[in-house]
């Protein structure tokens, strides 16, 4: 290959580069999460707050996949259950969650599984509780034999937002 080539293709690159980042540049938000409005639960319960226990976890599979699950929770049961958020909110209903263990699968039929219970408690209404199983499919990538704790972690992520939605489901939500 000449020198006119590789510097003609490397341009090239470089074009469409900057082209595909000026138009994701529309795509991004124009108010930060900080200045817009908290949106007011619109109906039934109010969750005032979220609290998460990985004990029985921690002793099941240890840290780091307990802490992956302590820090992924409370954020996917929020975002989950948004509409009925009202952080802070001392009148709101707890959300209390259990994780008792986590099982990560080999990929494909053998899928990832996380269980725990759930209750939602206080603000006025009758209390809740539910065993939930939540599956998340793991396709394994080359990639994850080199970043193999990203992997484990962004497996764990993915199974705290199905277990959210899936209690969600279960309490007809």
């Amino acid at each position: 290959m000449n020198a006119n080539a590789w510097i003609s293709r490397r341009a090239a690159l470089m074009a469409l580069g900057a082209s595909a980042l000026i138009g994701l540049g529309g795509c991004a938000p124009t108010n930060a999460p900080a200045v817009q409005a908290a949106a007011q639960p619109t109906s039934g319960f109010h969750i005032g707050a979220i609290e998460v226990d990985t004990a029985p976890l921690v002793a099941q599979v240890g840290n780091p996949t307990a802490g992956w699950a302590q820090a992924a929770l409370p954020g996917a049961l929020a975002r989950a259950f948004a509409s009925h958020m009202a952080p802070g909110d001392t009148s709101g209903a707890t959300l209390s969650v259990r994780i008792d263990s986590i099982y990560l699968g080999n990929g494909g039929p053998d899928s990832d599984r996380m269980r725990g219970e759930a209750t939602l408690s206080g603000g006025g209404g009758a209390p809740r509780h539910m065993s939930v199983q939540a599956k998340a499919t793991y396709v394994p990538s080359p990639v994850d034999q080199t970043l193999v704790e990203q992997a484990m972690q962004g497996r764990v992520q993915a199974l705290a937002l199905s277990f959210a939605y899936r209690l969600k489901r279960k309490w007809g939500l």
